[in-house]
This record gives structure tokens, C-alpha cells and sequence, in this order.
């Protein structure tokens, strides 16, 4: 693979039920990580982003989160149905999708 021009990072890290914290498989991230993966396919986008799931990325309470690079720029409360949206407005527009940007307050 060439090098991507977005890493898409999103959290599918799960905990036991009950933690205090929470965890975004719990919250849908695999759903989430499936909705990117056949978003970036439908535009054949495949090979110019690179799409990795990861562990926790902090902000546990707002989940399913996703960070994007270059930019550092995470969404949060994302559902799968966001996936077409962020890939169109942020990495073919070029401007987040302010609707569900991490606040500053969590991360």
C-alpha cells in the first residue's frame, strides 16, 4: 500500500460489562469500523486511506470514537450510519463533520 492520504483510527476496544468507563465496542465500533470499510469500498477509496482499529482512544464516555490523521481530528458518538458523511465531507470535502467532532472539553 502507498502511503494513505488518511489514517482512520477507530476505537473497537471492549471491557467487561459494568466498567465505569464503558468501551466503544460496547457502543458499536465494529459496526462503526464495517460502515468505513464499506464506505472507503463504494468509492474504491481503499487504497488511498489506510483503516485500523484500535484500542482505546480516551474519551471512553463518548464512544464509538474515530481519529483521523493528518489533522488529529476525532469524532465521537459516531454511529454507522456517520461513515458516509465523514468520508464525504472530511476526506473528499476537506472539512470535518462538525456534528459529531469530539468537544474540547473530552479530548
Amino acid at each position: 500500500m502507498a502511503k494513505p492520504d488518511f489514517h482512520i483510527f477507530i476505537c473497537t476496544q471492549r471491557r467487561q460489562e459494568g466498567h465505569p468507563r464503558g468501551s466503544c465496542g460496547a457502543k458499536g465500533g465494529e459496526k462503526v469500523f464495517d460502515a468505513f470499510a464499506q464506505a472507503l469500498i463504494r468509492r474504491n477509496l481503499q487504497w488511498r486511506m489506510a483503516l485500523t482499529g484500535t484500542g482505546c482512544l480516551g474519551p471512553c464516555q463518548a464512544g464509538a470514537n474515530v481519529l483521523i490523521y493528518p489533522g488529529s481530528i476525532m469524532y465521537s458518538w459516531v454511529e454507522p450510519q456517520d461513515a458516509e458523511l465523514i468520508v464525504e465531507q472530511h476526506l473528499l470535502g476537506g472539512e470535518p463533520y462538525a456534528d459529531k467532532l469530539t468537544p474540547a472539553q473530552i479530548w
